[in-house]
């Protein structure tokens, strides 16, 4: 039987929905900034994407668009202007970064208390000590998409094909958080293929597309598709969708799935710093 698709896209709208009961509640307007340096096409699609997003749930939102030369300094000098502003509660950096900007030098410079993306020190640190609060938005989406499986996580073998700060290591910690064993794959791991099939909850966040097929797959596993790439023009995740679908249980589709959660959890973030 083919696997049950987790709809990232109807999940996204129903937290929205939430988070919109819940701003008329306020006696003020949360408030979303996004810091753009450059024009990289990829990142104006999803700014633009988190501007209508703060729309449809009536968050004010800005975005300072910064030209491409703009210095380090310069970057986060306007950031620190941002963590002054009474009106605005989350502030995002929109990466990638030009070339030549340390991109984590920029974060570290947001307050935690306004660090919407959950990627400071001190809210990873928090993190890592199991107090969570303001999560990573990918991470967390990806944590909601499994719950919304009715799987629980306790116990669980759970395999992160991926190691980045910005998605492998949170996730795997939230993981381990809800007591799930967790294990990290990276490009030096060895029996690839032996490893991912011990999993019964699979987070692919490698950026390579169709890396992982269905041999690779055990029967009934919650395979959750982080990575998105253009192939042939199209959108594709790191998994092999079509093969993989046969033997999972549960499967997240690119485009669809864990994208939509992403920009969800970062209205979600906002409203916490916005009420905290």
């Amino acid at each position: 039987m083919p696997a049950e698709i987790i709809d990232g896209s109807q999940i996204a709208k129903s937290i929205r929905s939430q988070i919109r009961r819940q701003v008329k509640k306020l006696k003020f307007t949360p408030g979303l900034v996004v810091v753009q340096v450059g024009d990289d096409p990829a990142s104006t699609i999803y700014v633009t994407n988190k501007e209508r997003d703060c729309k449809r749930v009536n968050f004010h939102s800005e975005v300072y668009k910064l030209p491409s030369n703009t210095s380090q300094a310069e970057i986060i000098d306007q950031v620190q202007l941002l963590n002054e502003r009474e009106d605005v509660h989350g502030i995002i950096v929109q990466m990638p970064l030009p070339t030549g900007i340390d991109g984590q030098a920029v974060i570290d410079a947001i307050s935690p208390e306004k660090d919407a993306d959950g990627l400071s020190p001190v809210n990873l640190g928090n993190l890592l000590i199991n107090r969570e609060r303001v999560t990573p938005c990918t991470p967390t989406g990806v944590i909601r998409l499994i719950e919304s499986t009715g799987v629980a996580v306790e116990g669980k073998r759970a395999v992160c094909l991926g190691r980045s700060s910005l998605v492998g290591k949170p996730v795997g910690l939230m993981l381990l958080n809800r007591n799930a064993t967790v294990t990290y794959c990276h490009t030096r791991t060895r029996n690839l293929a032996e490893e991912i099939r011990q999993a019964e909850i699979l987070v692919v966040a490698a950026g390579k597309p169709g890396i992982v097929t269905a041999p690779m797959v055990s029967e009934g596993t919650v395979v959750i598709d982080v990575g998105i790439s253009r192939v042939n023009g199209r959108a594709a995740g790191d998994v092999d969708y079509e093969s993989v679908r046969n033997v999972a249980g549960f499967i997240t589709p690119v485009p669809g799935g864990v994208g939509p959660m992403t920009r969800a959890m970062l209205l979600e973030n906002t409203l916490k710093l916005a009420t905290a």
